[in-house]
């Protein structure tokens, strides 16, 4: 179900009425976005648990970041970010997650008693880690190690999620050249 054009040429009027205080002008825009939610996320997900649980956590975000929309700007492209963050969020913890049936007869005796990686190669992580200035190293065993997602790496180290990205991003840089150099 998605609004008509009318209906969504109101938004920016309502979400200027609801950044003022008006409760009525909030619950509408609320009531009117929920479907617009629900059919964008349903484009991206298929488990219907996971598509209420994002449709949620969007308004939530809406709620919380409601102060960040300037009505002199289209509303949508608002809203559609929001609702991408939200859905990618929500693939990410699901795929963190996500259990996986495996039937016993295809293990393989491998697979049953897996190695441990050699001692070896975590001491050689270990030394690529510490070649790292402080913070890049705190990053990349936050996101890499600890499978912390972008934005508890950023709130754990009083971040910007942008700064994490640019961290991580050097960091990865020095460990690839510090890998070249190894070979």
């Amino acid at each position: 179900m998605q609004a008509s054009d009318s209906a969504r040429e109101s938004w920016p009027a309502l979400m200027e009425q609801a950044q003022a205080g008006d409760q009525l002008a909030y619950t509408r825009l609320l009531k009117a976005l929920v479907p617009v939610i629900r059919g964008q996320i349903r484009q991206q997900l298929t488990d219907q648990a996971l598509v209420e649980d994002v449709i949620q956590d969007v308004l939530l975000t809406v709620h919380r970041v409601r102060h960040t929309y300037d009505p002199a700007y289209p509303f949508l492209p608002w809203l559609m970010a929001i609702i991408s963050a939200r859905a990618v969020d929500a693939l990410r913890r699901r795929g963190r997650h996500q259990q996986w049936e495996v039937h016993e007869e295809t293990l393989t005796e491998a697979a049953i008693a897996p190695e441990a990686p050699s001692l070896d190669t975590q001491e050689e992580l270990a030394d690529y880690l510490r070649q790292l200035p402080s913070r890049q190293r705190e990053i990349v065993e936050h996101v890499h190690l600890r499978e912390m997602s972008l934005t508890e790496a950023a709130e754990h180290n009083n971040l910007s999620v942008a700064a994490v990205k640019s961290l991580l991003h050097r960091a990865l840089s020095n460990l690839r050249r510090f890998g070249a150099h190894h070979e």
